[in-house]
């Protein structure tokens, strides 16, 4: 896809605690982005980025997959919850400097009350990981917060 997309428009994540560098392309149900280790890249360690972290990137996805539907409607991405992981398994223990991470995540399930269910995946040369996350977005993220009944 040529068109070039801003972050800020798919995840309330700011600074350096956005780990995407870029989305790539997305539809209904799916989206693809990018994560590239560099050596200003947080959690970077002298091995590269501990493959843990790559729950987050998948997470971060996730978000960024719900930050497209608000896009459509003409609203701001909204605060969401990674509620669990399931069956996170990754080929290896770091990822290497100077890697490019593809991440596909594609909605499996979605209820009405804001919980969905994701199959994620992320590639990269001699890189494997994948998992199932749970989410909530909630219709008031502040009011969730607070312990305001929706």
């Amino acid at each position: 896809m040529s068109e070039e997309f801003n972050l800020s428009e798919f995840v309330p994540h700011s600074g350096k605690m956005c780990l995407l560098d870029e989305i790539v392309d997305f539809g209904d149900g799916w989206l693809k982005a990018k994560v590239h280790i560099k050596p200003d890249s947080m959690f970077v360690e002298k091995q590269g980025v501990s493959a843990i972290i790559g729950i987050e990137y998948l997470a971060q996805a996730v978000a960024a997959y719900a930050g497209s539907k608000e896009r459509k409607s003409g609203l701001k991405p909204k605060l969401g919850f990674l509620l669990g992981c399931r069956k996170y398994q990754s080929t290896t223990d770091y990822f290497p400097m100077g890697s490019i991470l593809n991440i596909e995540v594609k909605l499996e399930m979605e209820a009405d009350n804001g919980l969905n269910v994701f199959n994620a995946h992320l590639t990269g040369e001699g890189v494997q990981a994948s998992a199932k996350l749970n989410v909530f977005q909630p219709a008031d993220a502040e009011a969730f917060l607070k312990g305001v009944k929706q």
